[in-house]
């Protein structure tokens, strides 16, 4: 079911079960928490998804979580990357969807790539929620700069619909060398609103991913699209979450007629050169590709 029915279906829920129960939701203990999250998390587990690539060479990579989860992602290295790009992909499937994105980013864009599964997703072990997704962000950003030999900083963000959201915490809480957004909302509540006007979402729902709030304190260079189309998450908080950010080096991209999942024009890829052309230099120098993680290679 799609995430806009999903929502509906969950606000039903929650209005029964408030009124019986009388009380408002308070975190674990509301009434509405597992059909919040089995409704915004929708994960497709190992082995589904097409995981035997032919249109990208791609290395397993395998870490953990600051709370013992085991995670995987995607890896394509660049021998001359122009910035090194941690991607985050939004609430459904795995990351088995993002391999012609990583062949884009890899090849036309020449990025040295890391695709995170957040937890519970494809190999990834664990369930979603808010807290351990972004938790498994700041993983994921920790191995790719051990691998490229960089900074944390100095890690290319990029996520689209959920995966915006994830990458706009971890930009706004500790920095980014660039973040490039995708479908991008200004929160889960509003998403929610938008689709379910008839009930106080932002009281109901536990999950906030408060991008909106969370933008005013990034400053570094920001990319955006959103379709003026999109069935999911509207254009207008596309806009708003635009307007809200702090940087001062911001540029929006307009998918005419675009819907949620459609590919983005040429005129992203273009802008999208621009922007990884006119990136801050390194913090720090490279250093020697780092050892000792567990990498197997797929062919």
């Amino acid at each position: 079911m799609p995430i806009a029915g999903r929502l509906a279906l969950l606000a039903g829920v929650a209005l029964a079960l408030i009124s019986v129960a009388g009380c408002a939701p308070l975190g674990r203990l509301s009434p509405t928490h597992y059909w919040e999250r089995t409704s915004l998390f929708q994960p497709n587990k190992y082995p589904a998804g097409e995981w035997n690539q032919t249109t990208v060479l791609v290395e397993d990579a395998y870490f953990g979580a600051a709370d013992g989860t085991k995670l995987h992602g995607w890896y394509v290295r660049n021998p001359q990357p122009k910035a090194h790009a941690l991607v985050m992909h939004g609430n459904a499937g795995n990351v088995t969807l993002m391999a012609e994105t990583i062949r884009t980013l890899n090849h036309r864009h020449q990025l040295s790539v890391l695709a995170l599964d957040y937890r519970g997703y494809g190999r990834s072990e664990g369930t979603p929620s808010e807290a351990g997704i972004l938790q498994d962000a700041r993983a994921a950003r920790r191995w790719l700069a051990k691998k490229e030999g960089i900074a944390e900083q100095d890690v290319l963000l990029m996520g689209q619909s959920l995966g915006g959201g994830v990458a706009v915490d971890l930009a706004a809480s500790d920095g980014a060398r660039g973040l490039v957004l995708a479908g991008t909302f200004t929160s889960i509540p509003d998403v929610a609103q938008h689709h379910v006007s008839w009930l106080p979402m932002k009281r109901l729902l536990t999950t906030k991913m408060d991008s909106i709030s969370k933008i005013k304190n990034y400053r570094g260079p920001l990319l955006l699209a959103h379709g003026d189309a999109d069935e999911v998450i509207p254009y207008q908080q596309g806009l708003d979450l635009f307007n809200a950010a702090a940087s001062t080096d911001k540029r929006m991209i307009t998918n005419f007629g675009g819907k949620h999942n459609d590919p983005l024009p040429d005129e992203y890829r273009q802008a999208l050169d621009q922007f990884i052309a006119k990136l801050p230099p390194l913090s720090t120098q490279q250093t020697a590709v780092a050892t000792g993680e567990e990498i197997v290679t797929e062919r």
